[in-house]
This record gives C-alpha cells, structure tokens and sequence, in this order.
C-alpha cells in the first residue's frame, strides 16, 4: 500500500512538472511572439512650402506739436484728412480705413524742475489702420506715402508695434496637401529603414501630426511666407 502510494504521488508530481513546462514554454513562447509583433521604427516626414500673405495690417502714424491745444486738434484733422484722402485715390476702401482717437501729451505738466524752456508744449500723435487683402496695392502705397511727407505732414518710423504686418489666412486650404506629403515622405523613410535592417514595414501603429508654423521668409520679405509641418509617425516592422 505504501508503495502504491508513493508510486501515484510519483506520478501525478511527474504530470504537474510536466505540465507546469508546457506552461512556461507556451507562455515563453506566446510573449517571443509578442515582442516580435511589437518592434516599429519612428519617423518624421517633413512638408514645407512658400506662399504670398493674403492680408495685409499697415498702421500709418503721424504727430504733430503746438502751443496752442485747439490748433494741435484741427491740425491733426487736417493731416488724418489728407492721408484718408490720398488712400482712397491710392484705390483703397473707406471700409479698408479705420483711424484711433489721437494721444495727446503736455510736457508742461510732465516737467520736473529745472525750469527749461518749452518750444511746443503739446504734441500729438495718431494712427490710421489699413487693413486690405490686396498685398500689391499696400507695397506700392507704401512707397508713395513720401509724397504727403514733403507737403508737411510728420510720419513716425516703423517702430516695434506699428510695423506693417503680413499674415497668411488660407492655412486650411493648404493643410491637406502638406499633411498627404509629410506623411508620404514619412512612408519613404521607414520603407528605405525596414529595407536596410531587412524587415517588412507594417501599419501604422501612431500617428502625430505635428503644429503647423507659418513664418516671414526673411526680413526683408515679411510679405512671403514660409509654411511647415512635420508629421511623426510609427510603423510596425516584422521578419
């Protein structure tokens, strides 16, 4: 009887080691197959092009300075009067103007000590806003501006906060051709990859399309712009 006994504990022992090792060999086997599913290679695919701004924001400022505030009022009306004047002849639309309230300072009143003598005691300044999509017509007037100069009217420069500026509004009529291409040429590089460590590329396994930025050629061209995605994309690589 006991040696029966022992006889059967042998035997189911040998079955559960027996079993136990199809287990780990099945599990070792199922998680090889695994990692293999899981190799991939992450590219990028690059789509960059230029393309003319479509609308244009030029602020023109002027001042002017007086003794007298009333005369400082009526000759900045005068000076906002001529300039409305001149881009409307310039082909421009009343509705493509639009002008600020004028700044007004009084360096009496801004004065400390020393008791310096003051030539004009007010000065103002004031901006006209044009806003058109006709990029041409902005450059060109912008050149011919220099006509009201020599009949009087003082223009500031082009300083940081009145800069012309160009911007490009047709970012969704592009977006699909440029994303088609970065992730065409995302495809050519993952494809020369899996040709070179000889493997097949497989699905996308994810995908992220990167921001698009819209950016001035240079600086003397702010009215071309320069338009660029990249596309990050992941493959699936198998034997």
């Amino acid at each position: 009887m006991r040696k029966q006994g022992l006889s059967a504990a042998f035997v189911l022992g040998l079955f559960v080691f027996l079993g136990l090792a199809a287990l780990g060999y099945l599990l070792g086997s199922s998680l090889l197959r695994f990692k293999a599913f899981e190799r991939s290679v992450v590219v990028k695919g690059l789509s960059e092009r230029e393309a003319p701004a479509d609308v244009a924001i030029w602020p023109i400022q002027f001042n002017r300075a007086e003794n007298d505030l009333g005369k400082l009022y009526q000759a900045l009306d005068n000076d906002a009067a001529r300039i409305r004047d001149f881009l409307q002849s310039s082909g421009f639309d009343k509705s493509e103007i639009s002008m600020t309230p004028p700044s007004i300072t009084d360096k009496l009143a801004q004065q400390y000590g020393g008791g310096e003598r003051i030539e004009l005691r007010f000065t103002g300044r004031q901006t006209i806003t044009v806003y058109s999509g006709n990029i041409d017509r902005v450059r060109h007037t912008q050149g011919a501006l220099a006509a009201l100069g020599k009949q009087g009217i003082v223009f500031t420069g082009e300083d940081y906060g009145i800069a012309t500026e160009y911007l490009f509004t047709r970012l969704n009529e592009v977006k699909p051709e440029m994303i088609e291409e970065a992730t065409r040429k995302a495809r050519e590089v993952a494809e020369k990859f899996a040709r070179d460590s000889h493997s097949h590329l497989g699905k996308i396994k994810h995908a992220r399309q990167g921001r698009f930025s819209v950016e001035n050629r240079d600086l003397n061209t702010p009215y071309i712009k320069k338009i660029r995605v990249v596309s990050t994309i992941e493959y699936y690589l198998s034997d």
